[in-house]
């Protein structure tokens, strides 16, 4: 939402008209901005808030969908180890697809995490200070944390996401070395992703966002 998207009345509340950048301040006649350009500090800073907004929005969509992903290769893995008359040795496909999925389903859960850290503690003090109020900007970005079950509903999501990502390839990993053959090099990538496996589970429990 930028200061056009805004309620004429709105972005004189928020004093986002005559803030313009000073050209000494910012960079001189060869920066980008200059004075008289038209474009405010505000503006750029809602600009800013709506490019942040769309990559996150983007990114928790692509985020999400990786748990089907997940549970859909699990399917094709176990189906197809049933097609082969339980051939134990297809198991052993899921954990490297597992930590494919679940190192991308990290990295950008904490880039929506950063997204929204950023937003409250650095964003929106800097429109307020623009602005020249002292009202809190882009409310919504801290009320939904002071939810009291917030913090189970988070536990319960990482409870889930180790189910996904860690639980489910050590239970392949598991039955394989149950029932299937035990040769030399099959024993090793099978100690190989069972420590991947576990690293993954540790980086997802440390990069949990359970703070309320």
């Amino acid at each position: 939402m930028t200061a056009s998207h805004l309620p004429r009345g709105e972005v004189s509340r928020l004093g986002l008209r005559g803030k313009s950048f000073d050209a000494a301040e910012h960079g001189g006649p060869g920066g980008i901005m200059t004075a008289g350009s038209g474009v405010t500090l505000g503006v750029l800073l809602l600009t800013e808030y709506d490019r942040l907004k769309d990559e996150q929005r983007g990114r928790i969509a692509f985020r999400d969908n990786l748990i089907y992903a997940m549970l859909a290769s699990a399917a094709a893995v176990l189906a197809a180890a049933l097609r082969s008359g339980f051939e134990a040795g297809f198991l052993l496909i899921l954990p490297p697809v597992s930590l494919l999925l679940g190192w991308t389903y990290l990295v950008n859960d904490q880039k929506i995490s950063a997204m929204g850290e950023y937003i409250r503690n650095t964003l929106a003090p800097r429109l307020a200070s623009t602005a020249g109020t002292e009202e809190e900007v882009f409310g919504w970005e801290t009320a939904h944390r002071s939810d009291t079950r917030r913090v189970w509903r988070k536990r319960l999501q990482l409870a889930a996401d180790l189910t996904a990502f860690t639980v489910t390839p050590a239970a392949a990993i598991t039955a394989y070395l149950l029932s299937g053959p035990l040769t030399g090099m099959l024993v090793a990538i099978t100690v190989l992703e069972a420590v991947a496996v576990c690293v993954l589970g540790l980086q997802i429990v440390l990069y949990a966002d359970l703070a309320s």
